[in-house]
C-alpha cells in the first residue's frame, strides 16, 4: 500500500472516454463505499448515497442523462456535442456511482455540513481509486445533479443528486499533474 501522501498527490481526474475496457472488480468497488461511509459526518447523519451502475444499467443511465439534458435546456442552450457527452460517458466508464445527499428530517444539521460530508465522502472513494490504480471523475452536469436524477435513483423531495462519480482504468501511463506553491495560498496567523 502507498503512504497516505503519495496517493493523495497521485489522485487524478481521468474522465470516462480515457479508460480502457478493463473491468472494475467488484470487491474493489465496495472497498470504495465502504472507505466512503468512513467520511467525516457531522452530527452523524451519514447524508451520503450511492446508486451503483455497471453492465447494462449503464445505457439505461445513458439514455437518462441524455433524455433529461435534452429536457432541460432550451433550444438556445442545448448543446449536442454535450448531449453525446454525456450518452457516452456512462458507457465508456465500467462503473458509474451517482451520488445522493439524504436530507436529515429534523435539518438540525445544516445543509453545508451534509454537503461537505458528501463532498468528503467522494474523495474518500477517489483517493481509494488511485490507490488501486483507478482513475476517477465526478461530474455535476445539469442532468447528473437535477431533481429527475434525484428522482431515478429513489431518493426523496429533500434530498438531492450531487452528480455521478466515473470509474475506470485508465488507457495508456498514469497522467502526470502539478500544483501552484502552496505558501501562495496559505496565510499563517501567530499573534
Amino acid at each position: 500500500m502507498l503512504p497516505v501522501s503519495q496517493v493523495i498527490r497521485n489522485r487524478r481526474t481521468i474522465k470516462p472516454t480515457q479508460y480502457s475496457q478493463r473491468d472494475v472488480d467488484e470487491a474493489i468497488v465496495n472497498e470504495l463505499l465502504e472507505n466512503a461511509n468512513w467520511a467525516p459526518t457531522h452530527g452523524m447523519t451519514e447524508p451520503w448515497r450511492f446508486t451503483v451502475f455497471c453492465g447494462d444499467a449503464r445505457i439505461r443511465l445513458a439514455e437518462f442523462l441524455a433524455d433529461t439534458y435534452k429536457s432541460l435546456t432550451t433550444e438556445e442552450t442545448f448543446k449536442q456535442k454535450k448531449y453525446d457527452g454525456m450518452r457516452a460517458n456512462a458507457t465508456c466508464a465500467p462503473v458509474v456511482i451517482a451520488i445522493g445527499m439524504k436530507r436529515q428530517a429534523s435539518e438540525k444539521i445544516s445543509l453545508l455540513d451534509e454537503l461537505l460530508a458528501v463532498a468528503c465522502a467522494v474523495q474518500n472513494m477517489h483517493l481509494t481509486a488511485a490507490a488501486y490504480g483507478l482513475g476517477g471523475f465526478w461530474s455535476t452536469n445539469v442532468a447528473a445533479t437535477s431533481t429527475q436524477m434525484r428522482d431515478f435513483i429513489g431518493l426523496e423531495e429533500n434530498d438531492q443528486a450531487l452528480g455521478l462519480f466515473y470509474l475506470g482504468y485508465p488507457q495508456g501511463d498514469w497522467p502526470e499533474s502539478s500544483r501552484g506553491s502552496v505558501e501562495a495560498k496559505v496565510r499563517w496567523v501567530r499573534d
